[in-house]
């Protein structure tokens, strides 16, 4: 597998919440990404999440749509995002939807990995084409 990283800017927008998230405490989110470096991209995205900021402990579920290209192979590709923290041990889980790979990202496999330092996102993503 290959690994690339880069910075990412992110902007949040929260959304219409369902009725039931509602009951739980939860929320919706829409974030819009442009990844810069090797991954040259933007995404939109759709998160789920629940957070207890007393305790640093929550959960997200999330589906994102990447659009551009990855090492000058341009198509789309989707991610999916399940990720926890608890007392501040992030836990997280974001995987290449399998076969969602478009253009010359067809078949496209792989993991990504997002850090949030001082409010400078950056990623690593581990890929095979």
């Amino acid at each position: 597998m290959k690994e690339i990283q880069g910075p990412f800017k992110v902007k949040g927008t929260p959304a219409e919440a369902d009725p039931v998230l509602t009951e739980m405490g939860a929320m919706r989110m829409r974030f819009d990404k442009t990844f810069e470096g090797a991954l040259n991209a933007t995404s939109i995205v759709s998160m789920m999440g629940l957070m207890n900021p007393e305790k640093m402990a929550g959960a997200y579920v999330a589906l994102e749509k990447v659009t551009g290209s990855i090492e000058g192979k341009r198509g789309t590709f989707c991610l999916y995002h399940c990720s926890s923290a608890n007392g501040g041990v992030n836990i997280q889980s974001i995987q290449v939807v399998p076969e969602s790979g478009t253009g010359e990202l067809a078949g496209l496999k792989g993991s990504m990995e997002i850090d949030d330092e001082k409010d400078v996102h950056s990623y690593r993503f581990k890929y095979e084409l």
